[in-house]
């Protein structure tokens, strides 16, 4: 069975990291839409933000907002009808080896291959030794805590794992921009938890930028150093709002922020979930 890289795995990152003097990633008046048969549907009328170098943003918003076409589009699989996006002052026009995604759905890994095989397959595919491959490979098995997983096929695995080999695939690419499209979604509020504390530590371990989707304020406000908070589609940047140094949830600083981002999603309508927890 020929194997072919998946596209959210574009290649091995550049040495292009931005010096500090500028945004790694300009978002300039973005718009994004798509066609149902005859008609042309706005999804984001105007996106304008900027991202410094490992900075991790969280993108949050209603459903149906464009949140998740708006990331498609930072990683190159999706065309803006208006606006620039620009990583490391480069226009991005299509997939490149400075951003690697991480999607929602589990089945992103090869069932053939073992984690090891899995996390090691992108290098060999961009030109790596097997050993070379397997070493660094081996490398983000550690920081993701997957060691003594390594001989271990994806059936073999719980959801959260599984996202974690996603994670430690995409980081060993040493790729500038990390995107994560709603990871978390499809796990339960434990494993959810458990795994928002591990990529806080995987984050602060590698030299990388986050940007984030979520639909939950309270993920936002866990994994964020900035929120991008966006309105109903054809969805605007409503504010950006810094949540850095709230201290943990029972601090009147982050009940404040928490009561705020609430306020901003409902602007229109209640349209965010809230994790079940009442102010």
């Amino acid at each position: 069975m020929p194997e072919t890289i998946s596209p959210i795995m574009p290649g091995r990152g550049d040495a292009s990291r931005v010096d500090g003097s500028g945004p790694l990633l300009r978002v300039d008046h973005v718009q994004l839409g798509y066609w149902v048969e005859d008609t042309f549907n706005l999804a984001v009328a105007d996106a304008t933000f900027e991202v410094k170098a490992r900075e991790r943003i969280i993108v949050i918003g209603p459903s149906g907002c464009g949140k998740s076409t708006l990331l498609k589009a930072i990683a190159g699989f999706v065309e803006p009808v208006g606006g620039t996006i620009s990583v490391t002052g480069r226009k991005t026009l299509a997939p490149g080896p400075d951003r690697a995604v991480v999607f929602q759905e589990f089945d992103q890994l090869f069932p053939w291959r073992t984690v090891l095989g899995n996390v090691a397959y992108p290098l060999r595919v961009n030109g790596r030794g097997r050993r070379e491959a397997e070493a660094v490979a081996r490398e983000f098995l550690e920081l993701t805590h997957l060691t003594r997983a390594a001989k271990r096929f994806p059936h073999q695995l719980s959801g959260g794992m599984k996202q974690r080999v996603a994670i430690a695939r995409a980081l060993a690419l040493e790729p500038t921009l990390l995107l994560m499209d709603e990871p978390f979604g499809s796990l339960d509020a434990i494993t959810r938890q458990r795994l928002q504390a591990e990529l806080n530590r995987i984050v602060a371990g590698a030299d990388v930028t986050l940007m984030f989707v979520t639909h939950s304020i309270e993920e936002a406000l866990v994994l964020g150093d900035r929120v991008v908070v966006m309105g109903d589609a054809p969805s605007t940047v409503l504010e950006i709002v810094d949540v850095r140094d709230l201290g943990g949830p029972e601090t009147a600083e982050y009940g404040a922020m928490r009561v705020k981002l609430r306020s901003l999603l409902e602007v229109e309508r209640e349209v965010v979930e809230d994790d079940g927890v009442d102010d």
